[in-house]
């Protein structure tokens, strides 16, 4: 009871019926790898989620109408490339940009609290579940490409691959810990909702397609190869990063999920000469395209091909290319990522004409494949959300697929 006699329960309640903001973070699904956190560890992601949303839905609108305003105004652009300039010397873009990069600091720093000072059991954990166990496969002797060792992806210090001792598994844990609170819970409880979109996108579009051998490019700690794995449990999925203390992470948060068909190697997606040719009935990638560098782009298509079995397929989830069709305006603002998230390969990999590439890789162009995947909508941290054909803002995210299917010879 409060001073007032009434329940607070019942008080709560009543807000709660009202509330329309992210999800509280402790409903995040917390496997056997998660790492543990504070009262204060919890509320720091909790602020983030908030201020990320107010941001979105309630800031960056006022980017558009200070560009309607005093940006655009008696100029003509040709590219997006001069809206972002333009952009930039106005001050409600300003507070904008600096809150929100700000705010991607902030969150990289409270997983980083979270994660270092349990650096040493988050190892122990990883190893007890990991050692011995085939399905990891790691190799000290690889040498990481430039584009991932010189960035800082998502502003994370050390990105995928810095290992703070033997066995670390430090970054993987703080990149899975803060995604939930980033995310505002569209991922779902486990932040897998990427997988689980492009599982029943396979499911409604490809109903006969039964893939033995299954490969992840660039799966980082696994997110989302498992559902995947889950979807198929017969085949044997293959899930490729070059960091290890993804892969550490990725196979003990697996095992420990219940997740037995999936191994993690360490390798450069770029060339995989440890797999022979047609060896994999389905090729993956999912938001992995925007964090290569142009060049190597295309030489994972070409290996993907290589790869495929005959009439196999393969699949890259992205974010929307830019085309004609999208306003210069949004072109600018999606480009936020290049320039001040530590994703320098963005702005060019979503200006390239995937489907040339793909042809060049070897894919015929009556082969292609086009479509949209959404994410799958998780009840258990959006207990209202609509039925799975309606739209629930804040609750969904959308993303493009292109792809092919390798000609049966």
């Amino acid at each position: 009871m409060d001073g007032s006699g009434k329940p607070i329960d019942d008080r709560d309640a009543a807000l709660l019926a009202t509330y329309d903001g992210p999800p509280d973070y402790r409903v995040v699904g917390r496997h056997g790898i998660f790492p543990e956190m504070t009262h204060d560890e919890v509320e720091r992601f909790n602020f983030l989620a908030h201020m990320n949303r107010h941001l979105a839905g309630r800031v960056m609108p006022g980017v558009k109408a200070a560009f309607d305003a005093r940006v655009a105004p008696g100029k003509s652009f040709n590219d997006r490339h001069q809206v972002r300039r333009a952009l930039t010397q106005d001050p409600y873009w300003q507070v904008w940009s600096a809150l929100r990069r700000n705010t991607m600091e902030m969150r990289q720093q409270a997983g980083r609290w979270v994660t270092l000072r349990q650096q040493e059991e988050l190892a122990a954990r990883a190893a007890a579940l990991t050692d011995g166990d085939p399905r990891l496969v790691l190799d000290p002797t690889l040498v990481l490409p430039r584009y991932v060792s010189s960035i800082d992806h998502h502003c994370m210090p050390g990105s995928y691959h810095t290992e703070y001792g033997p066995g670390d598994v430090a970054n993987a844990a703080n990149y899975d810990s803060g995604l939930f609170a980033t995310t505002g819970g569209m991922l779902g409880r486990y932040s897998d909702g990427g997988g689980q979109a492009v599982a029943r996108w396979v499911a409604r579009n490809l109903p006969d397609f039964k893939p033995k051998r299954i490969l992840d490019m660039g799966c980082g700690l696994g997110h989302n190869v498992l559902p995947l794995a889950q979807a198929f449990p017969e085949a044997e999925v293959v899930a490729v990063d070059v960091g290890a203390p993804m892969l550490r992470y990725g196979l003990a948060r697996a095992k420990s999920l219940g997740v037995e068909n999936v191994t993690f190697v360490q390798a450069n997606v770029e060339s995989l000469p440890q797999f022979a040719d047609g060896s994999f009935d389905w090729v993956q990638t999912t938001m992995f395209l925007h964090e290569t560098s142009y060049s190597s782009m295309r030489r994972i298509f070409k290996e993907s091909h290589r790869l495929l079995s005959p009439g196999g397929i393969v699949l890259h989830v992205e974010q929307p290319q830019y085309n004609p069709a999208m306003p210069l305006f949004e072109q600018a603002m999606r480009d936020w990522d290049a320039f001040y998230n530590a994703e320098p390969f963005w702005t060019k990999m979503h200006e390239a004409d995937l489907d040339a590439w793909m042809v060049q890789a070897g894919f015929a162009k009556e082969s292609l494949i086009h479509g949209g995947v959404t994410a799958v909508v998780d009840k258990s941290v959006f207990p209202d959300a609509a039925d799975d054909n309606g739209e629930d803002y804040g609750r969904k995210a959308a993303w493009h697929v292109v792809g092919a299917r390798k000609e049966i010879v």
